[in-house]
């Protein structure tokens, strides 16, 4: 097992990961308020998983009880995120009860969120079984649920008490969850640690065939970056910005499309592209870069285009995005590999252009 720390002072919170994490009830116990927990998890993870980690945490004498939402981003809405709260009115559950994300982005995110509004805040943890999960959406605090005009735009800022990666469950991860994980992975090499970069062009083979030492090599370093963005800027008012490489290009491939028909990390990756291509356009990086950037994601069996879907159309989604700062887009581009800016110099027609270049066209 590796321990990183996200060292936000008091809120400081430790990540940790290893295989058989699970079935380690002595890492979470010192967390809890209150020896009760609540289990949020879906119903694909439930029946691998879920009883595993109850029967740990009851043996320690924690009261548990568990609740299952469905399985899919289409359900990451204000009806689903209810049930959340349904269940733990009828179960009597307190403010020093625990909250226990058990299960992929779609499950940290609603979980967290609901943790930070029943009864005003309520304790957390993340336990996340998606590679994505591991690597980018169980660090940070961000929690949110999806609207029909935007993903995550509804929701807080609101950090877990701990972070248990257990490599294990990824071993009954379909391979494409595996592919979109790895999606988030290359980005943090792309946008600040060229080092990565190039340990993930020797390895990323080893990562698809799930060697355990490249992933968990993988997913430490990609939470060290992450942490480290974390601690220099927590509310996203500058740093944490360059987390969003391709993601408001992504977003508004999920919205357009329909929740749940792309998934995040595909659709991150192809929104990498269009903002590569978008560096490239305004001059600010060169074609092997672009090409280097591409190759990688090719190999790790990602889209390297955006869907069908009409350039207005994205136009109006980004839009709404949480990155439009007084009524102008802020972008993530690339000043070359492992170098990343926030910018809104891109004018919408350089946008477009870059969009119609990396997309499919019907």
């Amino acid at each position: 097992m590796e321990t990183l720390t996200v060292a936000l002072g008091e809120r400081a919170y430790p990540i940790h990961v290893g295989r058989g994490l699970l079935d380690r009830c002595d890492l979470l116990v010192p967390f809890l308020r209150q020896p009760k927990v609540a289990i949020v998890t879906n119903s694909t993870v439930a029946p691998l998983y879920l009883e595993r980690l109850a029967q740990s945490l009851r043996r320690a004498g924690v009261d548990v009880a568990d609740i299952l939402l469905p399985d899919g981003e289409q359900f990451k809405n204000w009806q689903t995120l209810n049930s959340i709260f349904d269940a733990l009115l009828q179960r009597r559950c307190e403010r020093s009860t625990t909250l226990v994300a058990l299960g992929g982005g779609v499950v940290g995110d609603m979980t967290g969120f609901a943790a930070a509004c029943f009864q005003r805040g309520m304790p957390f943890i993340q336990i996340p079984t998606t590679l994505l999960a591991q690597v980018d959406s169980s660090v940070g605090g961000k929690t949110a649920i999806n609207h029909p005009l935007g993903k995550n735009m509804i929701g807080a800022f609101y950090q877990p008490k701990l972070v248990l990666a257990d490599t294990d469950t990824l071993g009954t991860l379909p391979d494409r969850e595996l592919r979109a994980g790895l999606a988030e992975v290359i980005k943090y090499g792309v946008i600040r640690d060229l080092a990565f970069f190039e340990w993930l062009e020797e390895n990323i083979e080893h990562c698809l065939q799930r060697d355990p030492e490249a992933l968990a090599e993988a997913i430490c370093r990609s939470c060290r970056n992450k942490a480290e963005v974390v601690v220099a800027d927590e509310h996203e008012r500058g740093e944490r910005a360059l987390l969003n490489l391709g993601h408001t290009f992504g977003h508004a491939i999920e919205a357009g499309l329909g929740y749940g028909e792309w998934l995040h990390g595909e659709a991150v990756a192809a929104g990498t592209m269009m903002a590569a291509q978008l560096s490239l356009q305004l001059g600010w990086i060169a074609s092997p870069e672009v090409a280097r950037v591409e190759h990688l994601l090719q190999r790790a069996g990602l889209p390297v285009t955006g869907p069908t879907l009409a350039v207005e159309r994205y136009l109006e989604l980004m839009r709404h995005d949480k990155k439009v700062l007084a009524g102008k887009l802020n972008l993530v581009l690339l000043k070359g590999v492992g170098h990343a800016v926030v910018s809104d110099a891109a004018s919408l027609a350089e946008v477009a252009s870059a969009i119609a270049r990396r997309s499919v066209h019907a």
